[in-house]
Parts: structure tokens; sequence; C-alpha cells
């Protein structure tokens, strides 16, 4: 069978690779410390849970509007307002299959083809596929330890060609936890506006954040920058609904909806009980979103510690998300049980094979120097995780 080219331009993704490795060495009996995954580790609370077995038993099984329920769009309109300062009506909202789906919608409405966007590296796995998917050309921007993992002005202006549609940013990021700062986000919202630019921000990870650290909605840096992004969000990382599959884009009405006749012809309506469950949990109480966040500060700071004593890695303790992504660039060129170690997914092999420890190779990323911890586990899986790879390095 003959694929098409669009398929055959799509690279697999690391982290589900990695992670279906390790379920399936897990499957045949074997003792797997999981770093790769990114999805918290808590159970999803009882009163999302209690919310969604209701609507089984109200019948609400059916089919929705194809971009959410209204009920789900007020709750999320209303966050948008307490959270973040910002009004959106709820035409403006499109409820989608998780977030990912929201942001192929987003780049399908956006882009034609040969149209550029600019993206950071390190970037999430997906970015450049979907980009890639719509008929765009993802434009890397290289970052670094160096620059907190974070574009400056410079570097994007750099980028910029006729060509240039769109900037896609994500903080706090996936996967170094980078958080740009208001000032920092001002400076890219300058070049928007003067290039009449978009902005694709994916905010997933906005609950995450630690020490103080401020999380700045780049819509809410006034009415023109909004006018000029669409918000990506969903309740899989902050309420522990991964499987849920419930994301959401709020932008400017013509965007809005055209994502919303797209998704009509792709999906239709996202699941009517999980959209039940995600009015209880944005709507709900935000205790089991804070102890979830006072717990992963503890296993940040932990593991951080943890990580930079063992030699030759080297990792920053990041303001966000649940990821670490230290250099691991000192061990290419040296002999690990046997093996040759020239790249970060050669380091991850033997780490998973001789280990028994299952992280993600930086080469996904746009990052090859580095691998990807998640901490999204028990401290003691942390420490057993870290005392074997220490004990494999050694």
């Amino acid at each position: 069978m003959s694929l098409s080219k669009r398929i055959r331009a799509i690279s697999p993704s690391p982290t589900l690779a990695i992670d279906a490795k390790s379920k399936q060495m897990v499957a045949d009996g074997i003792d797997v410390v999981n770093f790769s995954v990114g999805e918290p580790d808590f159970d999803t609370p009882d009163h999302i849970k209690e919310a969604a077995i209701k609507a089984i038993h109200d019948g609400f099984t059916k089919y929705t509007a194809a971009a959410g329920i209204a009920e789900l769009k007020k709750v999320i309109c209303k966050k948008f307002v307490d959270d973040n300062g910002l009004e959106y009506s709820p035409d403006q909202i499109v409820v989608s299959v998780g977030a990912k789906h929201s942001l192929f919608n987003a780049y399908q409405a956006l882009l034609d083809e040969g149209d550029e966007v600019i993206l950071q590296a390190p970037y999430w796995v997906t970015y450049p596929e979907v980009i890639k998917l719509a008929g765009g050309v993802p434009v890397v921007v290289d970052t670094d330890e160096t620059t907190g993992f974070k574009m400056t002005p410079a570097q994007i202006r750099e980028k910029l060609t006729p060509r240039t549609k769109v900037i896609n940013l994500n903080s706090p990021s996936n996967p170094t936890g980078a958080v740009y700062n208001r000032k920092e986000l001002e400076a890219i919202a300058e070049i928007v506006l003067e290039n009449n630019l978009y902005v694709v921000s994916d905010e997933i990870y906005e609950e995450l954040v630690y020490g103080g650290v401020e999380f700045v909605s780049f819509a809410a840096l006034g009415e023109q920058v909004k006018n000029r992004t669409i918000v990506i969000n969903g309740v899989s990382k902050s309420y522990a609904m991964t499987g849920w599959r419930i994301g959401y884009a709020a932008s400017p009405l013509d965007l809005a909806k055209g994502m919303a006749k797209l998704q009509g012809h792709v999906t239709s309506n996202p699941t009517s009980i999980a959209q039940k469950a995600a009015v209880a949990a944005i709507g709900g109480p935000k205790k089991p979103v804070r102890d979830m966040v006072k717990e992963f500060d503890k296993r940040r700071k932990h593991m951080a510690e943890r990580v930079n004593r063992i030699p030759g890695f080297n990792c920053g303790l990041p303001d966000g998300a649940f990821y670490l992504f230290p250099n691991v660039e000192y061990y290419f060129g040296t002999e690990i049980a046997g093996r040759k170690i020239e790249t970060s997914d050669d380091l991850a092999e033997v780490i998973l094979e001789q280990a028994k420890v299952a992280v993600v190779p930086g080469s996904g990323f746009g990052s090859p120097k580095n691998i990807r911890f998640s901490y999204a586990t028990s401290m003691e899986r942390i420490d057993e995780g870290l005392d074997r790879i220490e004990a494999l390095l050694k």
C-alpha cells in the first residue's frame, strides 16, 4: 500500500514509543521505573468522577453540539475571567478531544500551504507535526540552558520572512518547564503586532507553576494581542484527567467558527460524559489542584537535586510543568555496558535496557543533547529510578 506524502512526513512520537516499550517490559514481568510519561500519577478527583457517573445515569450519552455544550463553554469563559482577566463569549470557545486536537484545529484553520510558523526548540514533539499536516513550515529557533530555554526577541526577528504567519508559544513548557515572564511576553507581543502575526499559545500547564512564579496568558497582554491569539488549554494536566480527552481553544470569532466547522466534519462533539466531568473540574473546588501542585513542587526540588548529583548530568530548577531536561552531552563518545553512546537516543535506550528506567531522548524535542525526566511519579519511585541510573553510570 502506498501511504500519502503527509502521513509519510509525520515522525512517530518518541514519548509514546518509549512509554509503549516500557509498558511491554512491565507486561513481561520486568520492574520498570517510568520517567517518560507526561501525565499526573494522581487519580481524578472524586467530585469530577461523580459528575461523569451522574451524566451516565441521567442519560446524557447522546450527541452534543460539535464545539461543546453551552454549560461547559460558560464555565470556561468564567475561568478566563477569574484566572486570566480575559473576556470571551461562549461562541469563541471550541471544546475538542484534548488540547492536541485543539492545536490541530487551530493550525488547520490558520495555515495555507507554505506558511511559516516560528517554533522554539526544545519543543513538544507534536508541534512540528501538526504544523506540517496543515501545510505549514516549522521554522525552528534553537534555545538552550544559556537562554533559560526561551526565545529572545532578537532570535525571533532573525527568523521572520514574508511567509511568517504564526509564532507558537508553550509556557510553561514541555519538555523544559520554562515559564515566560510578563516582560518577555510583551517583547514578543510587540513583534506580533508589528508584523501582523498570530500566536498559538499552548497553556495546558498553566496551573503547574512553582516558587511564586506568575503565569501570564499571552492573550491577556491587551485587546490587540488577544485578537491575534489562539489560546489552547484543557483539563488533562491540572485535573489529572489525561484519559478524559477534553481540551479547548479560545480565539477571535472567525477563527472559532472555522475550527468548529472543521471539527464538525472530523470528530463531531467531544464525549458527552467527559464534557460534564470537565464542567465539574473547571467550575469546582481548586483544593485538589493546589494539593497536586504542592506535591509536584516537592518532587521537582528533590529530583533536580538528585539528578544534578549524577556525574555528567546538568539541569536547572524549572519553574513549571513536571519535567526536568538535563544536558547529557558529557556521555557522548563513552561506552556504557558495552555500548557506544553517540546520542541521547543511545543513552535513553541503554538506561531502559540496563537500569530498567524509562526516560525520553531529547532528539524528538529538537534538542539532541538532553533527555527528559518526568517527576509525575511518587518520591519513592523517583529515588528508585535515580539510584538505578546512578549505579549504571558509575
